[in-house]
């Protein structure tokens, strides 16, 4: 259960002036509009209702530190003088507005006097107690819903998160010895086609030999009677000059005289 010390204290006190102003006996006497709650004050409260803020206040303070009295309140709400050229004086709160308000608090049932050892003064009653803690569990109704939210957007990280896992990794690995058995097979016919791409070149030159061969005996069965009588000719005229030329290592025949050529007429 949420109590005055789990929530906001500005919003609780709030929330308190707005349920002190349903209660009858707690109202702002007719000089509060032009009064000071302090000497320290320069002005008057500029709220309309500030005489219930100060009420809760100073309920919501009983119940924290009660019993508590007078002069300590006009302590807490007492502050520092501007003098002028004089150093600043802490001055205490106006104590007839906070003896107002416990006499009013007091016959409203919400606070009540009481002693603990040497400590004597209001403390916080019953009802004032229930009051309280009615206001801050209005208060922190507010703040489950907003709690409520948060662990929903939370739940939904988790599940996004979990995509990645679909990647499988053993995957990947037997895919690697795989891609390495096949380059060897895309190897071997680069090997093969480097094979017949030497040998076509050795076809071709073949054919051209035979090709070349054969426009060369073509013409020599085509060649007429004359030129074949020209050939011999030619052979003929070779013939003496090799005749002619004496072989390496055999003498020389002397050549014949008139004498010996007329003799040999005469026989």
């Amino acid at each position: 259960m949420k109590s005055i010390y789990n929530v906001p204290q500005n919003k609780l006190i709030e929330k308190i002036a707005l349920e002190l102003k349903k209660i009858a006996s707690i109202k702002a006497p007719a000089w509060s509009e032009f009064v000071k709650t302090g000497t320290h004050k320069e002005r008057a409260p500029a709220r309309d209702d500030w005489w219930n803020v100060r009420a809760a206040a100073i309920l919501r303070t009983i119940a924290k530190i009660g019993p508590v009295g007078v002069s300590k309140l006009r302590t807490k709400y007492g502050g520092k003088k501007n003098r002028g050229v004089k150093p600043e004086k802490f001055y205490k709160g106006s104590g007839k507005i906070i003896r107002l308000i416990l006499q009013q608090l007091e016959e409203a049932e919400l606070v009540k006097k009481a002693e603990k050892g040497i400590h004597k003064g209001r403390i916080i009653a019953p009802k004032g107690a229930s009051l309280l803690d009615k206001v801050a569990a209005q208060l922190s109704g507010k703040k489950p819903q907003v709690k409520a939210e948060k662990p929903v957007e939370i739940k939904k990280e988790p599940v996004k998160k979990e995509q990645p896992k679909e990647i499988k990794k053993p995957e990947v690995i037997e895919k690697k010895p795989e891609d390495v058995k096949e380059k060897p097979k895309e190897e071997k016919p680069t090997a093969q086609k480097t094979e017949k791409a030497e040998k076509k070149p050795e076809v071709k030159k073949q054919d051209i030999k035979t090709e070349q061969s054969q426009e060369i005996k073509k013409p020599a069965e085509e060649k007429p009677a004359e030129a074949k009588a020209e050939n011999k000719v030619e052979e003929k005229k070779e013939e003496p000059e090799k005749k002619d030329k004496p072989e390496a290592g055999k003498p020389e025949d002397k050549v014949p005289t008139a004498a010996e050529l007329a003799e040999k007429a005469k026989k």
